[in-house]
């Protein structure tokens, strides 16, 4: 059970991180860089903002899976994928899979092209649509968040 605890630990530490840097890239990294004058300016400071903010969600994104699974594993809590009153379980997991198709699928191979061309041709509506985006991202992280603190302490919503 010791293992268990420490799990706990891990995923609580690395949700931290994970979706504290989400909130960081959308509250403040982002409107700061679509004030910049110059287009280039705006990519070159995005990419290298991202480049390395990329490696730490990964890592976070890893840990929150892998002890999140652990945990579930160890209490033989699958069963909670088919009780509503458990949507926030539902809800991690979905979060976790969305953001980790991102990172190593979609970002890699799909959207730092997109990216690179719409930023060079539409530069404002590109930080903009990113910008929405990462909204939608950091609210869904967010209502997930509340609820999985909520219902892992025995407070249901749903009765």
């Amino acid at each position: 059970m010791e293992y268990f605890k420490l799990a706990r630990v891990i995923h609580v530490i690395a949700v931290i991180l994970w979706i504290g840097g989400v909130s960081m890239v959308t509250t403040v990294i982002i409107p700061a860089i679509k004030k910049m004058k110059s287009t280039q300016e705006q990519i070159k400071t995005f990419e290298n903002i991202e480049g390395k903010f990329a490696i730490q969600a990964k890592i976070t994104t890893i840990l929150t899976g892998l002890s999140g699974f652990y945990m579930l594993y160890e209490l033989n809590a699958w069963n909670r994928y088919f009780d509503y009153r458990f949507w926030w379980i539902h809800a991690m997991t979905l979060v976790w899979i969305i953001f980790t198709l991102i990172l190593y699928v979609l970002e890699p191979f799909v959207l730092h092209k997109i990216f690179k061309k719409y930023t060079n041709e539409n530069p404002e509506k590109t930080f903009g649509i990113m910008h929405k985006l990462h909204w939608v991202l950091l609210i869904i992280s967010l209502i997930t968040t509340a609820g999985a603190v909520a219902g892992s302490h025995g407070w249901f919503w749903i009765k």
